[in-house]
C-alpha cells in the first residue's frame, strides 16, 4: 500500500500535535480526519471558545474535524468508524478506551516526549529536567491498555544541555517526534514496525521515573534543596508553567514572585537558607545549601515578566528572605 492509501485518523490537541500534523500533511500522507479536544471558554465570562492549536491548523488545510466530549459517546464513535481508519495516529491527546484504539486494522501509535519507558505519565518534558537529566527523547509505540506501557516501535534521543529549559527541550522534542511519527508510518506501511515490549528496555536494579501532571502546589520552589536542585526545578518549569515563591520583607508582607531563569553560584557560606542578597540595582541571589542561586528572569502577580534589574527598580521595599 502507497503512503497516499493508508488513511490515517489524527488525534491530539496542543502546539506539540500541531508539528507531527504538519508533516504528515506536507508530506503527501493521506490524513482522512482529525479528533480533538473541544473549544475552551476563554474570557472574563467564558463568552468567547477557543479552539486547540491542532484543530486550527486542521481547519486551517481543509480537514474534517470531531471534538467529543466523551470518547465512549455512540455518536462520536459512528463518525469515528465512517472515516475507516487503517491507522490512528495519537500526539499529546488524552487516554483513549479500546473501543477507539483498537478500531483501525494497523491499529494505533503515540508520540510520548520522553525515553520510555522513563517518564510515563502527563508531563515528561517538565520531570526530566527537573531531575537534572542530561538526555531525553521520543518515543513512538503502540497504545494497549495501560497508558504508556505498550510496545516500542521507535526512539530517537536528545541531549540536554545545562543551560536548557522546558521551553528549549519542548521545541527540539516537537521536531524531532514530527519526523519520527513519519519513519514510523513508513515502517508500519513497510511491514517493518518490529515493536518491542518496554519490559526489554528495563534493567533489573533500574529506578521507573514518573512524570504525573503538574500542579500550582508542585511548582513551589523549596528552598532548603541544593543549589543544582533548584536551578533545574525552575529550569524544569520555565517557561511554563513556572516555579514560585513567596518574598517576605521586614513588615512580614508577602508577595508571590515566579521565577523563570535563575544562574548557579557555588560557594561555602553560613548565611541562612532563603535570606536574600542584592545590590539593590543589578542583581538578586538567595541562600541556599551549596551557594547561591542568582535571579535573572522573574514575575509579580499582576506584572509582566522582567529581568532583575526592572524588578529591583520598581521595588519600594526590598524582601529580606524567600519562604
Amino acid at each position: 500500500m502507497k503512503k497516499e492509501d493508508l488513511r490515517i485518523v489524527y488525534m491530539g490537541t496542543p502546539d506539540f500535535a500541531v508539528a507531527s500534523l504538519r508533516a504528515l500533511m506536507e508530506g503527501g500522507y493521506n490524513v482522512v480526519g482529525v479528533v480533538t479536544m473541544p473549544d475552551k471558554p476563554m474570557g472574563r465570562h467564558g463568552s468567547v471558545l477557543q479552539s486547540s492549536a491542532v484543530k486550527q491548523y486542521a481547519v486551517s488545510v481543509g480537514l474534517p474535524v470531531l471534538q467529543p466530549e466523551k470518547l465512549k459517546n455512540e455518536e462520536f464513535l459512528e463518525a469515528l468508524r465512517a472515516w475507516k481508519a487503517d491507522l490512528q495516529i495519537v500526539v499529546a491527546f488524552r487516554m483513549l478506551p479500546e473501543v477507539v484504539w483498537d478500531m483501525p486494522r494497523l491499529g494505533t501509535f503515540n508520540l510520548h516526549a520522553s525515553l520510555l519507558p522513563q517518564y510515563r505519565g502527563a508531563a515528561p518534558i517538565n520531570w526530566a529536567v527537573i531531575n537534572g537529566e542530561t538526555e531525553t527523547g521520543v518515543t513512538t509505540f503502540f497504545l494497549t491498555h495501560e497508558i504508556d506501557t505498550g510496545k516500542i516501535i521507535r526512539q530517537r534521543r536528545l541531549p540536554i544541555a545545562e543551560t536548557d529549559d522546558v521551553g528549549t527541550v519542548h521545541d527540539a522534542l516537537m521536531t524531532m517526534g514530527a519526523e519520527l511519527v513519519t519513519e514510523t508510518v513508513d515502517l508500519i506501511l513497510a511491514g517493518k514496525a518490529e515493536a518491542i515490549p518496554q519490559e526489554q528496555l528495563m534493567h533489573e536494579a533500574e529506578t521507573l521515573r514518573p512524570a504525573p501532571k503538574i500542579f500550582k502546589e508542585t511548582c513551589r520552589i523549596d528552598w532548603h534543596r541544593s543549589l543544582k536542585h533548584i536551578y533545574d526545578f525552575v529550569r524544569g518549569l520555565s517557561p511554563y508553567p513556572a516555579a514560585w515563591t513567596e518574598m517576605v520583607d521586614a513588615e512580614d508582607k508577602r508577595q508571590v514572585l515566579k521565577v523563570y531563569q535563575t544562574e548557579m553560584r557555588p560557594a561555602s557560606h553560613t548565611d541562612s537558607t532563603g535570606s536574600l542578597h542584592t545590590d539593590g540595582k543589578t542583581y538578586l541571589e538567595v541562600a541556599v545549601e551549596g551557594g547561591y542561586l542568582r535571579l535573572l528572569s522573574v514575575q509579580l502577580a499582576g506584572k509582566k515578566r522582567m529581568p532583575i534589574a526592572a524588578f529591583l527598580n520598581g521595588m519600594k521595599h526590598l524582601p529580606l528572605r524567600v519562604e
